[in-house]
């Protein structure tokens, strides 16, 4: 099929507009995940009674929804994607807030809702529509310095977070509350604010380590391993054991031994469990990926004249990235043990949609189309300038 330049169509406008070096290496990232849901899965499964391909089967069942989800969000204008994020947001609030009543109670946190077979978990949806909602109030605010914005922003933070605290998780709190940094930042905030955000978010883990055992406990074996008994292991000894017997090639696909024991190779160790098999240089290959992603995302974000586009795709490009690098860093003993998934990767139908509906909008908002001229598409070249300083 030829499309000319001349055509007009959304189809057309969109060919031509979007970004084909981020969109393949989007789709790379999930056939490299069926690869190695494949590859790392079986013996986890089997583990706990399981056919041996009960999560390679649904993590292809959730993908198909997912790259369709990615794909459709690419052909949105940024007014779509506004209001997609908003009514995604209310609902994810929501729903949040119900799974503290009437969601089940998994290792002591409330973030799931069952429906029929399946469990969903709200606040990964509602992570990459707080991220564009809290760019469109800042940058409304720079439009109008009559309109509330930054308060706004911030109050949908805190509802967020509040929540997050509450199931608790921890760990999303931190990942949010780093790309509400990271926003901030983009928008123009002193350095003198930046460097308060960053005092609260160390004392917000001073509190977590205080308040919640779970927490402490992850921490404390962290920087004191415990002694165990003989012939007694834990999860980083054979995340770590992995990495060695991969080597630099691997050891093939179904032939490693530590990913046998680790109890999430199919979700949070999967970086270990790729190790293995594959060896260090599929590992490199990974990470060269993600960055490419990232940074992508965030060079071309700044060549956009909006303000809400620029924001909103450089947070998001900073959720898929730092979510990324905490999952990585977990696995090779850089941070504390955290269950975070690898995006597009590990096994979770929640985290796989969200991730590519965040990367979907991403992709549309840093679309090039002349025929936008609303607020929040390709309007007139701004300035960002330090309105949170100076109001707060």
């Amino acid at each position: 099929m030829l499309i000319s330049r001349k055509d007009q169509g959304l189809l057309a406008r969109w060919w031509f507009s979007t970004d084909w070096a981020l969109m393949g290496a989007v789709f790379l990232l999930m056939a490299l995940g069926v690869i190695f849901s494949l590859a790392a899965s079986p013996p986890v499964a089997e583990r706990i009674g399981l056919d041996g391909f009960h999560f390679f089967r649904r993590h292809v069942f959730f993908l198909v929804p997912a790259a369709m989800v990615f794909l459709v969000a690419t052909f949105m204008t940024g007014r779509q994607v506004r209001r997609a994020a908003l009514g995604l947001f209310l609902l994810g609030i929501v729903l949040m807030v119900l799974a503290l009543f009437i969601g089940p109670q998994i290792k002591g946190a409330h973030r799931w809702i069952n429906i029929g077979s399946f469990s969903i978990q709200p606040s990964e949806f509602v992570k990459p529509a707080f991220v564009v909602l809290a760019a469109w109030l800042l940058s409304e605010s720079l439009k109008r310095p009559d309109m509330p914005g930054v308060w706004l922003a911030w109050s949908t933070y805190f509802v967020f977070v509040g929540l997050l605290v509450k199931q608790p998780d921890i760990g999303q709190t931190m990942l949010v509350t780093g790309a509400w940094g990271a926003l901030l930042f983009i928008y123009g905030l002193r350095w003198r604010y930046i460097a308060g955000l960053a005092g609260a978010l160390a004392a917000m883990g001073v509190m977590a380590y205080a308040v919640f055992p779970h927490v402490r406990s992850r921490i404390d074996r962290y920087l004191n391993p415990p002694q165990l008994p003989d012939g007694a292991r834990d999860q980083m000894d054979f995340a770590m054991e992995a990495f060695r017997n991969g080597g630099l090639l691997g050891m093939g696909p179904g032939g490693g031994i530590a990913n046998k024991h680790l109890p999430d190779a199919h979700t949070d160790f999967l970086f270990a469990a790729i190790g293995e098999e594959f060896g260090l240089v599929a590992c490199l290959a990974l990470v060269a990926l993600y960055a490419f992603i990232v940074l992508r995302i965030l060079f071309r974000a700044q060549e956009l004249r909006d303000p809400f586009r620029r924001m909103a795709a450089s947070g998001l490009a900073v959720v898929f990235g730092l979510q990324a690098f905490i999952n990585m860093g977990v696995n090779v003993q850089l941070l504390p043990a955290k269950g975070m998934t690898l995006p597009l990767i590990s096994y979770g139908g929640s985290s796989l949609i969200s991730a590519a509906f965040g990367l979907g909008m991403a992709l549309a908002l840093l679309r090039r189309d002349a025929r936008e001229t609303v607020s929040g598409d390709a309007g007139p070249a701004e300035t960002l300038r330090p309105v949170v300083a100076q109001g707060a």
